[in-house]
């Protein structure tokens, strides 16, 4: 599941870099764009408070707190919203 983040990140980021920052890997470009990791339950991303408040309704059905998501193991993850969150991050300069 690591590997379908990190796959879906990189195709939404192209021009980022791969870094490890906070002990998570995370992409970047002049700045942390957003993080992501491996929990006992699941898959935490770490976007920042902008997205959760901009992308609220889509998250509903997910846990979340002030910047980040948590993907439960026990469900699909979502790739196409990762990527769309990926890319808006990117786009509006709303880094984490």
């Amino acid at each position: 599941m690591l590997n379908q983040v990190r796959d879906t990140l990189r195709t939404a980021l192209p021009h980022a870099q791969e870094r490890i920052s906070w002990s998570m890997p995370t992409y970047w470009n002049k700045q942390n764009i957003i993080h992501f990791a491996a929990f006992k339950n699941h898959i935490g991303l770490y976007p920042g408070p902008e997205v959760v408040e901009h992308f609220t309704e889509r998250l509903r059905e997910y846990k979340t707190s002030k910047g980040a998501v948590q993907f439960p193991y026990s469900k699909p993850l979502p790739l196409s919203l990762i990527e769309e969150i990926a890319k808006w991050c990117y786009n509006t300069r709303n880094h984490h």
